[in-house]
């Protein structure tokens, strides 16, 4: 069989109302979440062929991580169950509007195609506020509330010209 053939085979089509499963799972944990005082009402699932391989709610005040976002914990497991850092092929579904820490995150994480519920203005409104982090990365540097100053550039750029030079490397 020809790879295009293959790749077609492995397409699944998730239908509308799959669509919504997942949805309604992501915003399950979101909910069941808050009742057991489990973080915050954060909820997202990750799909990949029609599969939930990954499900899980915020977890930032019971880790005492503030990157133990719904999102962030459901790609780190989804990394772990498939052996990889490339989640190209999956989708996610979150209870609410990503933030601007979880979106950068699925990008990394090359997902296909982000679901979510909430907006985050409805999260505003129950007092998580993204607004200042989006206002802050639109600032020039010098401008932001938390001061960024370079330091040891010359000895920083090192490192990062070592990779180049890595032959070996794995890109990402």
């Amino acid at each position: 069989m020809d790879l295009i053939m293959e790749q077609k085979i492995s397409k699944i089509t998730i239908n509308e109302e799959q669509q919504q499963a997942f949805m309604r799972e992501a915003i399950r944990l979101a909910s069941q979440n808050v009742e057991m005082q489990g973080g915050g009402p954060f909820g997202a699932v990750i799909v990949r062929e029609g599969k939930i391989i990954a499900a899980a709610a915020n977890h930032v005040t019971t880790a005492n991580d503030p990157t133990a976002h719904a999102e962030i914990n459901a790609i780190r497991e989804a990394c772990k169950k498939l052996n990889t850092f490339d989640l190209q092929g999956c989708e996610i579904y979150a209870s609410c509007e990503p933030c601007p820490m979880c979106l950068a995150s699925i990008y990394w994480a090359h997902i296909d195609k982000i679901y979510y519920a909430g907006t985050r203005h409805d999260a505003e409104m129950a007092g998580f506020d993204d607004s200042f982090i989006y206002n802050e990365l639109a600032k020039n540097m010098e401008e932001r509330t938390i001061p960024i100053i370079k330091l040891l550039h010359d000895e920083g750029v090192n490192p990062l010209q070592k990779w180049q030079e890595c032959v070996n490397r794995m890109e990402y």
